[in-house]
C-alpha cells in the first residue's frame, strides 16, 4: 500500500526529542483552512466539534462513524503533507467494527487516531458521569486497530485514551470491595482512577498503541506523573477551556515531557463567540456593518479556501471556465 507521508512525518515529529506537537482543533473546512494558512504543522479533528458542526448536537456519542470518516477525509485532503490527528471515539463497535473504522481512517489519509475506553454511549471527556468498559474490551479495541494497521501496511499512529480517572466507581476494575462512592474521599477516588488509567494505558501500549492519552487530568501533579509512569511512551495532553484540566502553555507541557498537545475547542469556541456577536448585531440593528479594515469579505474567504489554486489548475489543464476572471 502507498505510504501515508503525513503519518510518516508525524512519526518523525514524535521521534524528535526537541519537538512538541501543538494541534489546533478543527471541525470543518474553514477552520482547517485558516489553521493551514497560519502555518500550523499539524491539525486535530475534534469529535465534539464534528458533532456540533455537522449535527448541531452535543458530544454524547451521537455522531455516526460515516460522518466522522467523511469529516476526517475532507480535512486530511486539504493538505496531504500536514498530519491530521483524528478522534475515533470508541471505534464504534466490537473488534470487527473497530478494524473497519481504522481501515477507513487510514484510507482517508489520517495520520493518527485515538481510541478510548468509554462505553459505546460515550460522552465528552470533560463531562461527568462517564462509564468505561472493562480493560479486556479496551485492549481488544487497540489490538483490533493494530491488526488493521498491519493488514494495510500503514504507518498510522495509534493513540490509546483512557477516561478511567473520572469514571464512576463501579466501572473501575481496581475498585475496593465493600465501599461506596459516598464513603470514598475525592482524593482516594482520584488516586485509584489514576492508577487504573495508567494500568489500562500500559496494557494498550503492549497491544500496539504508540501514544498514551489520559483524559481529564485535574492537576499539574497528575500531568507530570502520567508522563513519568508511561515513559518511554509519548503522551498526549488535552487542553479544553472550561474543562477539568488546568490550561498550560506548550512550553510548560514540553517541560513536563508531553509530546502532543491538542486544543480541540479552540476553533469552535472562537466561531461560537463570533456567531453570537454577529447574530446580536443583525438581530438588534437589522444589518452587519463592514469592518473598517474591510477584512472578512466573501472573496477573501474564498481565497483562504483555495480560489486562486482552483483557477490556476483549470488553466493548467486547458480549461476555460475562468478565462473571464472570477
Amino acid at each position: 500500500m502507498e505510504v501515508n507521508q503525513a503519518a510518516a512525518k508525524l512519526r518523525a515529529q514524535l521521534a524528535d526529542p526537541d519537538q512538541i506537537i501543538v494541534c489546533p482543533g478543527v471541525q470543518d473546512g474553514l477552520s482547517a483552512r485558516v489553521c493551514l494558512q497560519k502555518g500550523f504543522k499539524n491539525l486535530y479533528m475534534t469529535g465534539a466539534g464534528t458533532s456540533i458542526s455537522l449535527l448541531g448536537q452535543p458530544d454524547l456519542g451521537l455522531t455516526p462513524v460515516t460522518d466522522m470518516i467523511r469529516n476526517a477525509s475532507m480535512i486530511a485532503s486539504l493538505d496531504r503533507s500536514v498530519p491530521l490527528i483524528a478522534d475515533a471515539d470508541t471505534g464504534f463497535g466490537g473488534p470487527l467494527m473497530v478494524s473497519r473504522t481504522v481501515e477507513s481512517y487510514i484510507l482517508a489519509g489520517v495520520a493518527a487516531l485515538h481510541l478510548e475506553d468509554q462505553v459505546l454511549t460515550k460522552r465528552c471527556g470533560h463531562l461527568g458521569g462517564k462509564e468505561i468498559v472493562d480493560i479486556e474490551t479496551f485492549v481488544s479495541r487497540i489490538r483490533a486497530a493494530h491488526e488493521a494497521r498491519k493488514r494495510l501496511r500503514s504507518e498510522i499512529v495509534l493513540i490509546a485514551r483512557s477516561d478511567a480517572l473520572s469514571a464512576t466507581l463501579s466501572n473501575l476494575s481496581s475498585s475496593p470491595e465493600n465501599i461506596t462512592e459516598e464513603e470514598e474521599s475525592k482524593e482516594e477516588k482520584q488516586e485509584r482512577g489514576f492508577q487504573e488509567a495508567v494500568r489500562r494505558l500500559k496494557s494498550a501500549v503492549q497491544a500496539g498503541a504508540d501514544v498514551a492519552f489520559l483524559e481529564g487530568l485535574q492537576t499539574k501533579d497528575q500531568m507530570r506523573r502520567v508522563v513519568r509512569e508511561m515513559a518511554p511512551t509519548p503522551c498526549l495532553l488535552n487542553m479544553v477551556p472550561g474543562g477539568v484540566t488546568p490550561l498550560i502553555s506548550a512550553k510548560e507541557a514540553k517541560e513536563m515531557g508531553f509530546k502532543i498537545v491538542i486544543w480541540p475547542c479552540f476553533a469552535m469556541t472562537a466561531a461560537y463567540l463570533a456567531y453570537q456577536r454577529a447574530a446580536d448585531e443583525l438581530l438588534c440593528t437589522g444589518e452587519i456593518k463592514e469592518p473598517e479594515d474591510r477584512r472578512g469579505g466573501v472573496k477573501e474567504i474564498f481565497e483562504v479556501c483555495g480560489l486562486s489554486e482552483c483557477v490556476e489548475f483549470d488553466k493548467l489543464v486547458g480549461g476555460s471556465a475562468f478565462r473571464n476572471g472570477v
